[in-house]
């Protein structure tokens, strides 16, 4: 009964107070999922973006089935539910290879990147934006990527960004990141970081985020320097103005190797609701308290010049994946067994802490907070969004709360 009456309580928040796109849910969430989200029962998923009350979801998978009557939809790489009742969406959009990145879109549209070459029967080699809701593609928005793959999206005012490992995107050169016209997909030819590797292999951006704001952007991932200032894995870049560039802030937190098979082990970024500091999350296969790999880590943004962390958290050796930044918790997700365990190497420490797959921490201090709702570990969380109804979470795997939650679920508000 208390779980049918949370979830009535979820239908009617979204009936009279729904906004028009995703935010920041204010306090911390549940730790126990809502019952209605649908279950994916294959391969992983990789992306979430929230549109209105319609959830995208993106990645590598065949079918889904709906939590309370067990029907089973093909849905190959794509598809939408409801927001509120999980009711799974028709039509399904046709995309014939996984989908890596999704942004909600201007007017109710979703951008959408990944390793395919049609949608929807139309030649839309690895980007297009397509209805939420219907699932047609835009006529629009014509952009393409080139060569390599688009891994990350942030849409912001007129802009859609695009991070990845792409030298070339809309036909325009273009290392690992670019901007593009939200409507057209015309590459913005006054936005060009210039990401390099002192090494001269390919620029490879992991994950990007634009402030609410969007005067500022964060992008991490293998690179080193940016319009030729050094800029390891981690850059910001300011937005107003007439020329957009690479902000005066730096930190060489992460100029240190961790394994050599690692180009980049930043995987996660996302700024505060009020956009004065960031939050990054990496992996490394490494640990110890003095390395900045499998760690989280928040970073004050105000001044230029070189920052030190604030405060570091690391896993003691396994890998976080993602991150969302809230005004009460930074939630990292991943395959990690604890927390607050930098003496930790593949175990747990003194003054460790149990969080396998998911963790909240405090905003000021970094500690792990209490909420352990746990998750089954696997490759790990690679998805975490937070929107005014909790705290989206999508991975591999199938258990979220000690309950089954197949591959995606929702920590409720």
């Amino acid at each position: 009964m208390r779980r049918l009456l949370a979830a009535a309580a979820v239908l009617v928040m979204i009936a009279v107070a729904w906004p028009a796109r995703a935010g920041t849910v204010l306090g911390l969430v549940s730790a126990r999922p809502v019952a209605w989200t649908p279950n994916v029962l294959d391969g992983a998923v990789a992306a979430i973006a929230v549109v209105g009350d319609t959830v995208v979801v993106g990645g590598d998978f065949t079918t889904v089935a709906d939590a309370a009557t067990g029907q089973r939809y093909r849905r190959p790489n794509l598809f939408a539910f409801q927001l509120g009742t999980g009711r799974v969406l028709d039509p399904a959009p046709a995309v014939d290879g996984p989908v890596t990145a999704l942004a909600a879109g201007p007017g109710g549209g979703v951008f959408v990147a990944g390793r395919f070459a049609h949608v929807n029967g139309r030649a839309r080699t690895g980007l297009a934006e397509l209805d939420a809701v219907t699932g047609q593609t835009v006529d629009g928005f014509t952009a393409t990527a080139g060569k390599g793959q688009i891994r990350a999206l942030a849409a912001a005012g007129p802009w859609l960004y695009a991070g990845g490992s792409f030298t070339t995107i809309g036909g325009q050169p273009r290392a690992g990141l670019a901007r593009l016209d939200a409507a057209t997909g015309a590459v913005d030819p006054g936005f060009d970081l210039r990401l390099a590797r002192a090494d001269r292999g390919t620029v490879k951006v992991e994950a990007i985020a634009v402030t609410a704001d969007a005067t500022r952007l964060a992008a991490v991932g293998a690179f080193d320097a940016a319009a030729g200032q050094r800029r390891a894995q981690l850059v910001v870049a300011g937005l107003g103005g007439p020329a957009p560039g690479v902000a005066a802030w730096s930190t060489d937190a992460y100029a240190a190797k961790c394994k050599t098979l690692y180009d980049s082990y930043l995987r996660g970024v996302d700024f505060a609701p009020d956009g004065t500091w960031l939050a990054v999350a990496a992996t490394g296969g490494m640990s110890g308290a003095q390395r900045m790999c499998d760690s989280v880590a928040r970073f004050d943004l105000a001044g230029g010049g070189n920052h030190r962390p604030a405060w570091v958290n690391r896993t003691g050796g396994n890998t976080l994946w993602s991150v969302a930044v809230t005004p009460a918790a930074v939630y990292v997700g991943g395959h990690q067994q604890w927390m607050d365990n930098p003496n930790g190497h593949k175990s747990a420490g003194p003054g460790a802490v149990a969080r396998p797959g998911i963790a909240a921490l405090d905003p000021a201090t970094g500690a792990a907070l209490p909420w352990n709702p746990t998750h089954s570990r696997g490759i790990g969380v690679g998805v975490l969004v937070t929107c005014p109804a909790g705290l989206l979470v999508g991975s591999d795997t199938d258990r979220l709360g000690r309950e089954y939650h197949g591959r995606i679920g929702l920590l409720p508000a």
